[in-house]
């Protein structure tokens, strides 16, 4: 293992299951007061002044292009604002094009489907590289975007390179969003989806006995919440899970949000934000589908690899994770990466240390496909027949 991841005014309409400002503060002041129970005697050190100082050059450009984009913090938003506003992967677009890169990986064949999720149709996306003989590995893969924000365009350059990289047909689902679906919702979607794709990887091309999840901050949860139900549920295991800077806690003093409780794009008051407006009271924030770090059962687990920023609020939980994991002989591998923060992964092109996340992704991901791929048919022989004199 490696060592070193408010409301608009009343009178504007709000989309469904949507909360007022005031409903929100409270639900934040709950979440604040129920996470911050067990530490209340110590007083956190103080919140690093400017986290995008400890930026890469590659990071910082891609940074700046985003606070020229005028993208505002989350917390003074709407849901419906938060969710129309410019991201830190349309900073990494820009940037690619000043400097003359491709934004994303080419991959052959991407096109949107509809796939059955817990409570009706989900959009999804299948990027098929076409580079493998024979059905191919599949990945299904989960956005990240707090349970609240959040595309299928989000993670594209995510799925664009771990297609390219592995060979794997990648299944990228659009899982229902809170507050018009609050949680459990995203799991209950999540789980439908790999039953899904079990069901139905040989009409994609894809081996059903070679299936990984995948996923980004709130996706990271989904993965690993999927694996955990596969389990509990005596269905074929995911051959591996990639968790890239999972939000698998809700403890919002771990030393990362201590430290970097003011970082860009998350901070300790969007994820306050998120969390009002993904659950349903404080009590959810103690069930382990989303304490899964503090409160999940994560014995039998499939090999795992968790990919951690530096300059990210979740880099504790995911360190975390891993030693929890590691603890009970679940195959794991940690990496956190200098330089970069939150939504980094899938900026290969204009980030280097993205780049070699994506790299160490694409390596862990192939050693379980190649693990469980079927062994090759033995060759036939052709039966000898005696020669016969005359």
């Amino acid at each position: 293992m490696s060592a070193s991841e408010v409301d608009a005014p009343a009178r504007r309409r709000r989309p469904r299951g949507a909360l007022g400002a005031r409903t929100v503060r409270r639900r934040m002041m709950a979440a604040g007061a129920l996470l911050t129970a067990s530490s209340c005697a110590t007083v956190p050190p103080p919140a690093t002044s400017d986290p995008t100082g400890l930026a890469s050059a590659d990071m910082l450009r891609v940074l700046t292009a985003f606070h020229a984009s005028g993208a505002r913090p989350v917390p003074n938003l709407t849901v419906s604002q938060a969710r129309a506003q410019p991201t830190l992967p349309d900073a990494a677009v820009l940037v690619a094009g000043q400097i003359g890169v491709p934004a994303k990986m080419a991959v052959a064949d991407v096109t949107d489907v509809a796939i059955q999720g817990a409570a009706g149709p989900l959009a999804a996306r299948v990027y098929n590289p076409k580079t493998l003989r024979g059905p191919a590995p599949a990945v299904l893969y989960f956005h990240g975007g707090g349970w609240v924000t959040g595309t299928l365009d989000s993670s594209d350059a995510s799925d664009r390179a771990v297609a390219e990289a592995t060979g794997a047909i990648v299944v990228s689902v659009a899982y229902r969003l809170a507050p018009e679906a609050r949680f459990p919702a995203a799991q209950d979607d999540a789980r439908a989806s790999y039953r899904w794709l079990l069901d139905n990887a040989a009409s994609l091309g894809a081996d059903p006995r070679r299936i990984a999840l995948a996923g980004e901050g709130a996706g990271g949860t989904l993965a690993i919440d999927t694996a955990i139900d596969a389990r509990d549920h005596n269905l074929p295991a995911p051959v591996h899970q990639l968790l890239i800077y999972p939000a698998v806690g809700t403890d919002l003093t771990t030393p990362s949000y201590n430290e970097l409780a003011s970082a860009v794009p998350l901070n300790r008051a969007a994820a306050e934000w998120y969390l009002a407006h993904a659950t349903r009271s404080a009590a959810d924030l103690r069930d382990p589908r989303l304490n899964v770090v503090g409160a999940a059962d994560l014995h039998g687990l499939p090999p795992t690899t968790i990919v951690s920023a530096q300059i990210d609020p979740l880099r504790s939980e995911g360190e975390a994770l891993a030693q929890r994991l590691q603890g009970l002989g679940v195959p794991v591998e940690q990496r956190t990466y200098p330089g970069v923060t939150h939504e980094f992964f899938g900026m290969g092109t204009t980030v280097l240390q993205a780049r070699e996340a994506e790299e160490f992704a694409a390596m862990r991901l192939n050693a379980s496909f190649a693990a469980a791929a079927p062994p090759p048919p033995r060759p036939r022989h052709r039966a000898r027949h005696p020669h016969h004199g005359g």
